[in-house]
């Protein structure tokens, strides 16, 4: 189904070709005046040097071809050239009676799907979840929905940093502390037990004391690099060991990310590509690529337009250990072998741009990906707090994602119980989904690659550009809708909308039109903060009209049944909108 800006451009570009000029300069726009009028087209201010003409004559002469139009009810020149249009009340009704018809309200899913591995998430195993994991995982949650939307193949990989020298200092303090178990006796030949020797609680303790350890021994840190290397060499006690620290950690995760309504479907980690180094290091060296400098192995990848200095890529340190870039380069080798991505989207911290420019770069030399591969890196600003730093505990420290979840939580219950008719476990699940809706609205309404202040007064407000608005509006829609149901009215779907009645009404079935547009947008972009400030605002128009509108006590029939049609697509494409957003909507609040 044809997007409705589009419909209304290919009106205006007819009316240019009509008058002699070229047809692509009727793009039309919303009108960033409403109270002059609803769309703009300024084709004629561009067309003014091409066609040695006044604009304001090039303007008359498209608005002389547009008086018999069926889709414009205004049609307005204004000098030095600008066309000022309005749409016609039925062209508009007609257009959303489609849409209410179509699949996905008409947005044109893509014709040839993409295969698109979005890597997101990226915790450190054997680390808590904490607040700087926020962003990754509800931007790339968002990202993968959003492409699926469209139609592509996206496929979430959360790529796990477990393989580094946390895995070897969570082995060298388990050593210290228990030294009897069998992981660390060379002499077993026995079954390992199948229970870990600790639970999460213990790792989050044991983890940042030998981190803190490892800065102030030396002799300590030396030993939590032997034992990394041990266990990436293979051996079989801290092997057994790793797998542990790994079914714990991603037990713990797992519950973290369902409560951030994220999923992943792959759980890679930097251990799986392992043993694709040494063949892909070998390659790159007899390809010529890869060479020695100071003791490391590199690969330049500086460009002549560079504006600043792009130093090589690393890909072996001198004493031949690998890099976060060798497991990314491999990661990259594998996604190739495994799905031979059309695209594969990096939703991470800004601040890794130039690791990542190295890393594609040296991918795209060394033939690691196909050439037609195309590698986006989505960086993201940090959460802050009130004081603009980083987010952080009321004591200092770095906040953790189920504390912070908790906190939005406990928020949320305590509005939510304040209506009387909500209490219990009816009041537990509706704060989860508001709190939800609070923590991610919050940050995907902000532009993913901004930094942002963490307001946990503003985002769990029932007011303003906030996810409990957008909820609070859906469910005084799902209200009025249960209302009419229950005096017997008929189901929404078989009713038709009726012309606009008010200005209100029709601004809010012009919000609606726009759907397909804005999703695309959203998709072309990587953009999810478009969706949030469509919804905002199709929320807000909704309400405007709702103030204005007695819908229930309404005593002409058709007119009734019209708005009840409007009031369910409006619900309908509200809630869609919020899932490709990753949270949902209670019953009532």
């Amino acid at each position: 189904m044809q997007q409705f800006i589009d419909l209304l451009s290919a009106e205006t570009g007819r009316a240019f070709a009509a008058a002699g000029y070229d047809a692509a300069m009727g793009r039309i726009s919303v009108s960033g005046r409403p109270d002059l009028c609803e769309y703009q087209c300024n084709g004629a201010m561009a067309g003014a040097k091409t066609y040695h003409k006044a604009p304001f004559v090039i303007a008359q002469e498209v608005a002389e071809q547009l008086k018999e139009t069926s889709v414009f009810s205004l049609v307005d020149v204004v000098k030095p050239g600008f066309i000022n249009l309005n749409v016609q009340d039925d062209f508009l009704e007609a257009y959303l009676q489609n849409m209410r018809e179509a699949d996905k309200f008409g947005f044109e899913t893509s014709k040839e799907p993409k295969m698109i591995i979005i890597d997101y998430g990226g915790p450190n195993v054997a680390k808590p979840l904490h607040v700087g994991h926020l962003r990754s995982a509800v931007i790339g949650e968002a990202v993968k929905r959003i492409l699926r939307f469209h139609g592509d193949n996206a496929i979430g990989d959360i790529h796990l940093g477990d393989w580094g020298l946390q895995m070897g200092l969570v082995i060298t303090e388990l050593k210290k502390r228990q030294p009897g178990l069998p992981y660390f006796d060379e002499g077993f030949t026995g079954e390992y037990p199948e229970e870990a020797p600790f639970t999460v609680s213990d790792l989050e303790e044991i983890y940042p004391y030998a981190s803190a350890k490892s800065k102030e021994d030396e002799a300590y840190h030396e030993e939590a690099l032997e034992n990394t290397r041990l266990l990436q060499d293979g051996d079989r006690g801290y092997r057994a060991l790793w797998r542990h620290i790994l079914n714990v950690s991603v037990a713990d995760m797992k519950k973290n990310y369902a409560n951030l309504n994220v999923t992943f479907d792959l759980w890679n980690g930097e251990s799986t590509v392992h043993d694709l180094i040494p063949g892909m290091v070998e390659k790159m060296k007899a390809d010529g690529f890869a060479y020695e400098s100071q003791g490391a192995l590199v690969v330049d990848v500086a460009k002549e337009s560079d504006p600043k200095e792009v130093p090589p890529c690393m890909i072996l340190k001198s004493d031949g250990a690998a890099l976060y870039t060798t497991t990314d380069l491999a990661t990259l080798l594998m996604r190739e072998q495994d799905c031979h991505p059309d695209e594969i989207i990096y939703v991470v911290d800004k601040r890794q741009e130039l690791h990542f420019v190295q890393t594609f770069r040296a991918a795209e030399k060394c033939g690691l990906i196909h050439p037609d591969c195309r590698l986006v890196f989505d960086g993201f600003g940090t959460v802050n707090g009130k004081d603009g730093r980083p987010f952080k505990t009321r004591d200092g420290g770095v906040m953790r994602l189920s504390s912070l979840i908790a906190e939005i939580d406990a928020s949320m219950l305590e509005k939510i119980e304040a209506n009387p008719a909500i209490q219990g476990e009816e009041a537990q699940k509706t704060a989860q989904q508001v709190g939800l809706a609070a923590i991610k609205y919050g940050d995907l309404s902000n532009q993913a690659s901004k930094d942002y202040i963490f307001d946990t007064e503003k985002f769990t407000s029932f007011e303003g550009n906030t996810g409990p608005y957008i909820l609070y509006t859906i469910v005084r829609i799902k209200s009025i809708l249960g209302k009419y149901a229950a005096e017997g009215g008929k189901a929404p779907e078989t009713l038709r909308l009726g012309l606009p009645q008010s200005a209100a009404e029709k601004n809010l079935m012009r919000d609606i039109a726009g759907f397909s547009a804005m999703m695309q947008e959203a998709y072309e972009d990587i953009a999810p903060h478009r969706i949030c400030g469509y919804i905002y605002q199709l929320s807000n128009d909704f309400n405007s009209f709702y103030h204005g509108t007695r819908i229930m006590t309404e005593q002409d029939v058709a007119k009734k049944e019209a708005w009840i049609a409007l009031l369910e697509l409006t619900r309908s494409i509200l809630e869609t909108c919020i899932d490709v957003l990753g949270f949902e909507a209670p019953e009532r609040m």
